[in-house]
């Protein structure tokens, strides 16, 4: 049984570090489960309490930056409520796309919303591109976070390993 519990737990670290990259994937909730999951199995003998709480204020700051990098990359510019609406729905629409649509969809979206809110073409553009920026970030910022949280409980594994 704890066989199959490590295998979900990896299968979890691995979906989670998708969904870094991946806009409607819970990466960080989802690499902090299967971390956690593999520390109860083993008991907390290798990772305990503090390292788990290290972790997850990890995953904390990351997940607290990635949506204020988005939020700021539109808002530095002075983005209108539909360019930012628009950003979203370009990214939910881009998944379907695959990596083309998810490089263009956000970036597409606040340009086609800041139209719809009756700006002109270059200052449309000037603000997808602050947008899709922004998302950029967050999720650079999101990865490295996830990378972090997968590195710290390496760590405390290794620290904790015994004689």
């Amino acid at each position: 049984m704890d066989i199959l519990l490590y295998v979900i737990a990896i299968a979890l670290i691995v979906v989670g570090l998708v969904g870094a990259i991946v806009p409607t994937l819970p990466g960080i909730p989802l690499i902090f489960a299967g971390i956690w999951l593999i520390a109860g199995v083993d008991r907390y003998h290798h990772v305990g309490l503090w390292w788990l709480l290290g972790i997850v204020g990890v995953g904390a700051i990351g997940l607290t930056l990635d949506l204020l990098a988005g939020a700021l990359g539109a808002k530095r510019v002075g983005a209108s409520q539909q360019a930012v609406w628009g950003a979203l729905a370009g990214t939910v629409i881009g998944l379907l796309f695959g990596l083309p649509g998810l490089l263009l969809g956000p970036f597409i979206g606040a340009v086609l919303g800041e139209l719809a809110a009756g700006n002109s073409v270059l200052r449309s553009t000037h603000v997808g591109a602050s947008a899709w920026l922004g998302l950029l970030f967050g999720t650079i910022i999101k990865l490295v976070s996830s990378l972090m949280m997968v590195v710290l409980f390496g760590a405390g594994w290794w620290w904790n390993r015994g004689p």
